[in-house]
């Protein structure tokens, strides 16, 4: 994922969009070692664990879990990879730019023809518990 993810950071720097991550490691140490390591520079946020605050309250239940959040903070997409990541993000850029109907999905689009697992998510408040 970390290569992915860094060209993603690279190739978008100039656009509406932010990568955050959220990282189960159990020791900062490491943690801080991989991030210096693999060349990570977007904001991470270290949870000391599989049970840190913000994996209990959004339900990961396996790493890494992905989700694509909208310029209004709404959780729009989860677990894309790739591709089909990209198409997301790209979508949801378009839409906080005014140039893509705000609600679409990266398959409605022309030349996206295959299904993915993460699908579109019903519209989720990005902040835990719904609220």
């Amino acid at each position: 994922m970390i290569p992915h993810e860094k060209a993603l950071v690279k190739r978008l720097e100039n656009e509406p969009f932010v990568l955050f991550g959220i990282n189960t490691d159990d020791d900062p140490d490491e943690y801080r070692k991989l991030c210096a390591s693999e060349g990570v520079t977007w904001p991470n946020l270290f949870q000391g664990g599989t049970d840190g605050p913000v994996p209990s309250q959004w339900g990961v239940s396996g790493y890494p879990t992905i989700y694509v959040v909208d310029a209004d903070g709404v959780i729009r997409f989860r677990d894309l990879r790739g591709e089909e990541l990209d198409e997301a993000v790209m979508l949801l850029i378009a839409e906080a730019k005014g140039e893509a109907p705000k609600g679409g999905d990266p398959e409605d689009h022309e030349g996206h023809e295959e299904e993915h697992e993460g699908g579109v998510m019903p519209a989720v408040p990005l902040r835990p518990g719904g609220k």
